[in-house]
C-alpha cells in the first residue's frame, strides 16, 4: 500500500504541484489584495481553484453591465455587405471598369482571384431604400430587417486580417487566426458562469442554408474552450431527436439508478482529485452533474410546439421546421429567458463566389424575417434591455466580381478591409449607422473598428474589462482580445 501512495505521488502534476506549493499560496494571497477568488469549496468540501461555477472567476463585475446575455447570429462565409447595408451606386455607374489601382492601393488578394487579368467592378443587382428615422440604407433582400432600422445599429467599418475562412471566423470566435483559444461563450462562462444551473452557460445553435448548401464547414473548435477548463466549453444542439448528444440514459437505465452511479462516479473522481491535484477532475464531476440536471430541463427547452400561433408567424414559417435559422432564432428567446448567457447561431452558406444573385436572395430570405423577430420578441418582452442581439459574419466580399460578369450574373471574393455587422439590445444607440467606406466600398474612411474592438466592446457591456479577464497558460497572462481592443463608445448610450 505504501508504494501505491508512493507511485501516486511521483505522478502529481506540475499544475497541482505549483497549486499546492508557496506559488500557489503566493497567487491566493495576491488575489485576495485585489479582492479576487480564483479557489472555491465545492459541495465535497474540497478547495478547489474557482472553474467558473454559479457566479463564474470574477467575484465582482469591473463596472456596471449593461446587459446580462449575448445572442450572437453568425453568418457563417462572409455575407456582401454591397448586397445588404452598404449602398455604392457608384459601382453601378461604372460597372465593368477595372477596380482603379489608387483605391485597391497593392492590397492583398486570395489565391482564388489574385490570378485574374481584370477586376471589373460590379453595383448590386438588388435596390436599396432609405429606412428609420436616420434613413439607414438597407437592400430590398432585407425587408423584415428594413422594418427595425430604428432598433439595430449597423457598422459599416468592421475590418480583420484574416483573409480566408478559417481563420478569419476563428478570429471572431477567439481572438486568434490560430486555433487553440478559448472561444467569447468560454470565456463568459469562465468569467460570469451562468444564470441556470440546469443548462449550460453556452449554448450552440447550427443551421445551413439555401444560398450554397455545400459551402464551408464548420468546426467544433470554434465553440471550444481551448485552454480553459472544459466547464466552459459550448454545448450543441441539434434538431434531430436526442437535442444533445449522449444525455439520455440508456435503456434499462432509471433516475434513480443514475444518481446512484454519478455519486458513486463522483466519489472515485473525488479520490483522483486528492491524489492528482489536477482541477480538470473537478470539471468532469461537474458536467456529469450538469447532463443529469439537463435530462429535465432540455425537453422543456426544446418543446417549442407550446408557442403560439402568432409567434410561429412572427418568425415565419420555417421556425416550424427544426434546424432551420428560424427555428434556432426561436429557440434562441427561449434560451434567452431561461437564463442562458452566450447564445450562439451559426448559419452557413454565405460563401457566393459565383452565381451570387440567385444565392444570396435565398441566404437572405433564410434569415431576414426570423433576425428581425428575435429582436422584437425580445423587446415585446422586456428582454432586449438586457440582451445583446449581434448579426454579421467573418468578412465582407469585394467591389469587383470574381470570374466572368455577365449582364445577369457575378460573384465576389472575400474582403476583409471593410465590411458591416449590426447590433441591438441593452446599451448599444439604436437606429445609428456608425463608420463610413468610400465610393467604391472598399477601405474605411471614418470609424475603423477592427474585430478586437467588437470584442472589447461586447465584454464592456456585459461589465467585463477586456484587459482584466485573463489566464495564465505556459506562462503568459491570455485574454480575448490578445493585446489589442479598444471599447467603440461611439455606438454606446
Amino acid at each position: 500500500m505504501k508504494k501505491i501512495i508512493e507511485k501516486r505521488a511521483l505522478k502529481l502534476n506540475r499544475r497541482a504541484f505549483l497549486s499546492k506549493s508557496a506559488v500557489g499560496l503566493g497567487s491566493a494571497a495576491l488575489a485576495s489584495l485585489f479582492g479576487m477568488s480564483f479557489f472555491s469549496k465545492n459541495k465535497k468540501g474540497i478547495i478547489t481553484e474557482n472553474a467558473g461555477g454559479a457566479n463564474g472567476i470574477l467575484d465582482a463585475l469591473h463596472h456596471p453591465a449593461k446587459v446580462k446575455r449575448v445572442i450572437y447570429l453568425f453568418q457563417s462565409g462572409g455575407p456582401s455587405q454591397l448586397e445588404l447595408f452598404d449602398y455604392k451606386p457608384l459601382l453601378n455607374k461604372r460597372r465593368g471598369e477595372d477596380l482603379p489601382e489608387s483605391i485597391r492601393k497593392g492590397q492583398r488578394l486570395t489565391g482564388m482571384t489574385a490570378g485574374q487579368d481584370r477586376f471589373p467592378l460590379v453595383g448590386s443587382f438588388a435596390n436599396f431604400k432609405q429606412h428609420g428615422q436616420h434613413g439607414a440604407w438597407i437592400s430590398d433582400l432585407l425587408p423584415y430587417t428594413a422594418k427595425i432600422a430604428d432598433e439595430i445599429c449597423i457598422v459599416k467599418s468592421m475590418h480583420t486580417e484574416a483573409i480566408n475562412h478559417d481563420p478569419a471566423i476563428t478570429f471572431f470566435q477567439t481572438g486568434s487566426q490560430q486555433p487553440g483559444r478559448p472561444s467569447i461563450g468560454s470565456w463568459l462562462s469562465y468569467g460570469l458562469g451562468s444564470e441556470n444551473e440546469n443548462l449550460p452557460a453556452f449554448s450552440v445553435l447550427l443551421s445551413r442554408g439555401t444560398g450554397r448548401p455545400d459551402g464551408q464547414p464548420l468546426y467544433s473548435r470554434l465553440w471550444g474552450n481551448g485552454f480553459l477548463h472544459s466547464l466552459h466549453q459550448g454545448v450543441p444542439f441539434r434538431s434531430a431527436k436526442d437535442p444533445v448528444l449522449y444525455l439520455n440514459d440508456p435503456a434499462g437505465i432509471d433516475r434513480a439508478s443514475r444518481r446512484r452511479m454519478l455519486d458513486k462516479l463522483s466519489e472515485l473522481n473525488t479520490k483522483h482529485f486528492e491524489d492528482f491535484g489536477d482541477p480538470e477532475i473537478e470539471s468532469r464531476i461537474a458536467q456529469y452533474e450538469m447532463a443529469y440536471r439537463m435530462q429535465t430541463s432540455v425537453p422543456e427547452l426544446m418543446d417549442i410546439e407550446k408557442e403560439p400561433d402568432h409567434i410561429y408567424k412572427m418568425y415565419g414559417p420555417d421556425s416550424m421546421t427544426p434546424g432551420t435559422f428560424a427555428a434556432n432564432c426561436l429557440l434562441a428567446r427561449r434560451m434567452a429567458e431561461k437564463g442562458v448567457r452566450f447564445i450562439q447561431l451559426y448559419h452557413m452558406g454565405w460563401d457566393q463566389h459565383d452565381n451570387l444573385p440567385k444565392a444570396i436572395e435565398k441566404q437572405a430570405k433564410d434569415v431576414d424575417q426570423a433576425s428581425a423577430a428575435l429582436v422584437m420578441d425580445l423587446k415585446q418582452r422586456g428582454l432586449l434591455e438586457d440582451t445583446l442581439v449581434v448579426w454579421g459574419g467573418e468578412f465582407g466580399r469585394t467591389n469587383y466580381s470574381q470570374g466572368i460578369l455577365t449582364d445577369t450574373n457575378y460573384g465576389r471574393d472575400h474582403h476583409p478591409r471593410c465590411f458591416t455587422i449590426w447590433l441591438a439590445g441593452g446599451g448599444v444607440k439604436p437606429g445609428l449607422v456608425y463608420g463610413e467606406t468610400d465610393e467604391f466600398g472598399y477601405n474605411i474612411t471614418k470609424n475603423p473598428a477592427h474585430v478586437h474592438d467588437f470584442q472589447a466592446t461586447l465584454l464592456h457591456q456585459l461589465g467585463i474589462d477586456h484587459e482584466r479577464l485573463t489566464y495564465k497558460y505556459q506562462g503568459r497572462r491570455f485574454r480575448l482580445t490578445d493585446v489589442e481592443g479598444h471599447v467603440m463608445k461611439d455606438i454606446l448610450v
